[in-house]
């Protein structure tokens, strides 16, 4: 195993652990996949008798996968490839910039999507990350079924286009970016403003903020998306850092 390997083993057990002490999903539901750079293989969360569930994902737990949902180290005893590793090989195989893809079930976000109620811009100061995605908008999956074979992947790429998230109805949700501790941030932003929406919703009418208003903060969020390609922005790896520590992971 190469440092690099290595490297990225170790960050997808840690982004897992980070969305599970954070309740974005439910015991053992949901993976994290990194890209391996410059081969056709994946690293992703495994399923099986030897796993200890998403929050508490060790090393060992991540195996390494084909872009045709197989694994590559066959002898890993009590580890098997997710059911839905075909949401990660799809977004891969459609989208080269994609380095990281985060499957997850958040409650709140999910509630949203069963009732079909829009996820608004309501702020934008408070939580400038959460608010770029609901001002650039997002897609949704409409089926509510495990994404278990390559079309249906392809179907779930297709409906995600080139958003950073995807809503998947009554079912959860689908990030991807340029890094793993981006897509879980993804992950962490969309929770936040379904969150807050949800929230609003309870006092009374919701407002978004204005067009003036949206427009500055996706002027801030394209001149954010510079990060190299594998490694998180400076803005996110102090953030990432923050999630770190505040589920001691």
């Amino acid at each position: 195993m190469t440092n690099e390997t290595a490297d990225i083993r170790r960050r997808v057990a840690e982004a897992c652990r980070v969305l599970g002490r954070l309740d974005l999903t439910k015991a053992a539901t949901g993976h994290v996949s990194a890209r391996l750079p410059g081969t056709d293989h994946i690293l992703i969360r495994a399923r099986g008798p030897a796993e200890l569930g998403v929050r508490y994902t060790e090393e060992e737990q991540v195996v390494e996968v084909d872009m045709n949902g197989k694994l590559v180290n066959a002898d890993s005893e009590g580890l098997e490839v997710p059911i839905e590793v075909f949401i990660h090989t799809a977004v891969y195989q459609s989208r080269p910039e994609v380095m990281s893809v985060i499957h997850v079930h958040p409650p709140t976000v999910m509630l949203f999507s069963i009732c079909d109620t829009p996820l608004l811009p309501l702020y934008g100061a408070y939580d400038p990350g959460s608010a770029q995605i609901a001002i650039d908008g997002i897609p949704t999956y409409d089926r509510s079924i495990l994404i278990s074979t390559p079309e249906l992947g392809r179907d779930l790429s297709k409906a995600m286009g080139r958003s950073c998230t995807c809503v998947m109805r009554g079912h959860g949700i689908t990030t991807a970016a340029t890094s793993i501790e981006e897509a879980a941030l993804y992950a962490i932003y969309i929770n936040e403003l379904a969150d807050i929406n949800y929230r609003a919703r309870m006092l009374g009418a919701p407002r978004p903020i204005s067009q003036e208003d949206q427009d500055v903060f996706r002027l801030m969020g394209e001149r954010a998306k510079k990060s190299t390609p594998g490694k998180p922005g400076p803005r996110e790896a102090a953030l990432w850092r923050y999630y770190v520590a505040l589920t001691d992971s």
